[in-house]
C-alpha cells in the first residue's frame, strides 16, 4: 500500500484534489480523493470546498437541539490540573493545554451535528466522530504558508468583553506564548517568517451566543519544490502548539501523565488541496462515539496565572455547536 508521504507528494505533483487526517501523536495518516473520502464515508467542507453536497439535510428542529453535557468530576480534574501546576511552577513547560472528555446525553446523531453546525472547517469520519473547527491550523498559498493560532476567549455578552479579553494577563501570556512556538515551527520548514497582524479578535457562533477569540497571523515563504515534500514538512510542525503547549516535547509528556485518556484524532489536524492551494484545521470543536455514547471533547490553556475553578469552567463553555 502507497504511504502517506509517497501519495501526498503524488497528488500534489499531478494536481488532484485530496483531503487529510492526521492525529494527535501523529500515528495515523490519511490521505483521499474527494470520491475514496465519500466512498469510506468520510465527508468534510473547508469554506466551501468539500464532498458533502450527498448527505441528507438533518431532520429536526433547532429547538430539539439538546447535548445535556455532563462534566468529568471537579475531584479529577483538579487532580490533573494540580499536576499540570506542578510542573508549570518548576519550569517543565510553560503552558499546556490539558483537555478532558464530557459524555453527553443526547438524542442527536453525529451527521445531524455536521449538517446543522455552522464553521469554515468541518468533518464527519464515518459515524466516529465529527468536527466542526473555527482554528485554521496551515494555510499554503503562491508559495507563502500562514498560520492563525488562536489562543484567549470571552462570552461577548460580558460587559466590556473585547476590552477584558484583551487586557488579561493570563490570556496574553498564552497567546504571546503560542505565537512564539508557531513561529519556531514555521521556521524550520520556511524562511522569512514574520507576524503579520498580532492578537485580532475573531467572533465565533455559539448557538445563539457569540463568543470572542483573539488570533495572530504569522507568515513564511516556503522553498519553490514545497510540493516535493510537504508531507515532511507538515509532520515536523505537528502537533499543533496551539492545544500542546511550549516547550512541546516535554510538555507532550506531562500531557501523556495528565488526560485520562488518549486523544486519538481530537487536537490532530485535517486539511484540503483544492488543486491549487492547502488550507487545514486543528481538529477542535469534536464529538467523539465511544461505545454508543456520545462524548464531546474540550480543554483549555493552563499557565502559571490559572485558577482551577476558571479553567474548569472553561471545559463547559466550550461544550456547544454552533447552530446554522
Amino acid at each position: 500500500m502507497e504511504d502517506f508521504e509517497n501519495k501526498v507528494t503524488r497528488f500534489l505533483q499531478d494536481g488532484v484534489p485530496f483531503l487529510f487526517i492526521i492525529d494527535f501523536d501523529a500515528t495515523t495518516k490519511q490521505v483521499f480523493t474527494f470520491d475514496e473520502a465519500a466512498r469510506e464515508n468520510i465527508f468534510f467542507n473547508i469554506k466551501g470546498n468539500g464532498n458533502d453536497k450527498e448527505l441528507p439535510s438533518a431532520s429536526f428542529n433547532n429547538s430539539d437541539f439538546d447535548l445535556r453535557p455532563t462534566l468529568v468530576s471537579k475531584e479529577i480534574y483538579k487532580q490533573a490540573f494540580s499536576a499540570v501546576k506542578h510542573e508549570l511552577n518548576t519550569g517543565n513547560s510553560f503552558l499546556l493545554n490539558l483537555t478532558f472528555p464530557t459524555a453527553l446525553d443526547t438524542t442527536v446523531k453525529l451527521n445531524e451535528i455536521y449538517k446543522k453546525a455552522y464553521a469554515p472547517y468541518k468533518l464527519l469520519y464515518k459515524d466516529k466522530f465529527v468536527i466542526f473547527s473555527p482554528e485554521c491550523y496551515l494555510k499554503i498559498k503562491d508559495g507563502n504558508i500562514f498560520s492563525y493560532p488562536m489562543k484567549g476567549t470571552i462570552n461577548s455578552n460580558v460587559p466590556n468583553a473585547e476590552e477584558l479579553l484583551l487586557s488579561n494577563k493570563k490570556e496574553l501570556y498564552e497567546h504571546n506564548t503560542i505565537v512564539d512556538l508557531i513561529r519556531n515551527d514555521l521556521s524550520m520548514i520556511a524562511k522569512k517568517v514574520r507576524v503579520n497582524k498580532f492578537r485580532y479578535v475573531d467572533k465565533i457562533k455559539k448557538g445563539d451566543q457569540e463568543l470572542l477569540q483573539t488570533s495572530t497571523e504569522i507568515q513564511g515563504e516556503l522553498p519553490e519544490n514545497w510540493k516535493n515534500e510537504f508531507a515532511s514538512l507538515l509532520l515536523k510542525t505537528l502537533p499543533a502548539g496551539s492545544i500542546s503547549g511550549a516547550p512541546k516535547k516535554k510538555t507532550l509528556e506531562i500531557i501523556s501523565k495528565a488526560e485520562i485518556a488518549p486523544r486519538g484524532f481530537y487536537t490532530g489536524i485535517f486539511g484540503v488541496f483544492d488543486g491549487q492551494q492547502i488550507d487545514s484545521a486543528v481538529s477542535i470543536r469534536f464529538i467523539e462515539k465511544i461505545n454508543d455514547t456520545l462524548f464531546y471533547k474540550s480543554g483549555g490553556g493552563i499557565t502559571h496565572l490559572s485558577e482551577m475553578e476558571e479553567e474548569y469552567q472553561e471545559l463547559l463553555e466550550k461544550i456547544y455547536v454552533p447552530i446554522i
